[in-house]
């Protein structure tokens, strides 16, 4: 009898929640509700990284940028030029640093929550014809690129020889568009989903 009280009392206190949420305007719904994004863990900090040791008298430490809790920030990489390690050629140069972005982060880099957007297949090549001589051209048109990769790409370059100076770059696509700069800045480390309007017409 005890427990056919209890179970009784249970059934009527059920009942009352759900009339008093009935009655408060509150209907239940199987819709998805967007309550934003998930609160971010990564530490965006990582031990033990490439950077660490180079392994080749071509081996030259570099400052890659990847993409952590939606902001640009640097992990310490060790790249291999072909030829001298301090080469001038921005093509061979961009070629190396492109290809590193490209590499999905090493364990450590991953767990600390870095991530990289460059797509494997983009390819980067010098100048053509009239371009300016420190343009270089992808395989993709630059403002047709995600994002992310573009300002990963731009910040990457404009910290090493492919630079123009002034912390940009220039780059064009395949095809003879104008080439245009794109400056690394606070604002796009910060905020890398405006990288497609930030490149300027060299002319």
């Amino acid at each position: 009898m005890r427990r056919w009280l209890r179970a009784a009392a249970a059934a009527a206190a059920a009942l009352g929640a759900l009339s008093g949420a009935a009655g408060c305007g509150i209907r239940g719904t199987s819709v998805p509700v967007d309550a934003g994004p998930a609160p971010s863990r990564a530490s965006c900090e990582v031990s033990g990284d490439r950077g660490a040791a180079a392994d080749s008298v071509n081996s030259v430490p570099v400052k890659v940028y990847l993409v952590c809790s939606a902001q640009l920030l640097t992990v310490d990489r060790t790249v291999r030029m072909p030829g001298d390690r301090f080469s001038t050629d921005r093509t061979a140069v961009g070629r190396a640093l492109l290809a590193e972005l490209q590499d999905q982060p090493t364990a450590a880099e991953a767990e600390a929550g870095f991530a990289t957007e460059v797509p494997g297949s983009l390819e980067v090549s010098g100048p053509r014809e009239g371009d300016p001589d420190a343009a270089l051209r992808l395989s993709r048109l630059p403002d047709e690129l995600p994002p992310y990769a573009l300002a990963q790409i731009v910040c990457t370059f404009a910290e090493t020889t492919v630079a123009d100076g002034g912390r940009s770059v220039v780059l064009g696509g395949p095809s003879d568009d104008e080439p245009k700069r794109y400056p690394c800045t606070e604002g796009l480390r910060t905020r890398p989903d405006v990288a497609q309007t930030t490149g300027t017409p060299m002319g």
